[in-house]
């Protein structure tokens, strides 16, 4: 788990992450107007962020479900797209980790595609092999309440993510969610996000998170975000009978005033 400390400004009233995740660059469905509309967003909104949450690069192989002879683009060029792509939002990506479909090459020949991507984007300190842990703090809070640190500013507000790109889930509905709730039986943190299933998903939930030092329960709420896919129906999905996917990514929301989060399709 990299742990990733995330100093974002004091002039961020509400933050928007957006998770990129499952684009499958290489593969014939991967439908990359849709993911330049997404990536121009994020360039074009100051206030909105990203988290690189695995198969960014199809990378099909003999062995795979993915039809190899079908892919669009060979693995290297998939690498270059996808810097082409992240370079002009680098300075706003906060996590990168790695999806089963790059985990293919590492796993048979030790070759790391999402580790090449981070180094030549020059953000090798925040990419992780298999899960990220943030700690994001901007804005001011309401209270005016200031750091303990003696500098006299108004304390910024802190949200912990954890981000992992996941595994299994089924075909069923109800299955993925399982998969994503269980996010919170590995470590507390305050919005998760889950990958790979291809199915947006929104769940809230209440916890009682216990402050020891304080001996006092806060019952505080916990985000969990699954991820869409930027696919068109088709190839072993449509093969193999798989519902159509949406298109549409969950963007989360984040208030620097007082502590509220919230996630919209």
């Amino acid at each position: 788990m990299n742990v990733i400390k995330c100093d974002l400004p004091r002039e961020i009233e509400l933050l928007e992450i957006h998770t990129f995740a499952d684009w499958h660059i290489g593969d014939a469905n991967c439908d990359m107007h849709l993911i330049k509309n997404n990536v121009k967003a994020v360039q074009d909104n100051p206030n909105a962020y990203v988290i690189v949450n695995g198969d960014i690069l199809n990378n099909a192989t003999k062995t795979s479900v993915s039809d190899s002879y079908a892919e669009e683009i060979p693995p290297m060029e998939q690498i270059q797209t996808a810097v082409d792509l992240f370079e002009p939002i680098k300075d706003k990506i906060l996590a990168i980790n790695l999806g089963n479909h790059e985990r293919r090459t590492y796993n048979k020949e030790g070759i790391d595609l999402m580790a090449i991507v981070a180094k030549q984007l020059g953000i090798y300190e925040k990419y992780s092999k298999e899960s990220s842990f943030l700690f994001v703090r901007f804005g001011e809070r309401s209270n005016k309440h200031k750091e303990s640190n003696g500098s006299g500013k108004v304390r910024k507000l802190c949200y912990t993510i954890y981000c992992n790109h996941g595994s299994g889930g089924g075909r069923k509905e109800g299955a993925k969610a399982i998969r994503l709730a269980d996010m919170a039986s590995i470590v507390d943190a305050d919005v998760y996000i889950h990958s790979h299933t291809h199915l947006p998903m929104i769940i809230k939930q209440s916890f009682h998170r216990v402050d020891i030092p304080n001996s006092y329960i806060a019952v505080v709420d916990k985000l969990f975000v699954n991820t869409a896919a930027t696919l068109n129906y088709g190839g072993y999905s449509e093969q193999f009978e798989y519902k159509p996917p949406s298109k549409d990514c969950p963007i989360i929301y984040l208030d620097g005033t007082k502590k509220k989060m919230y996630a919209k399709l």
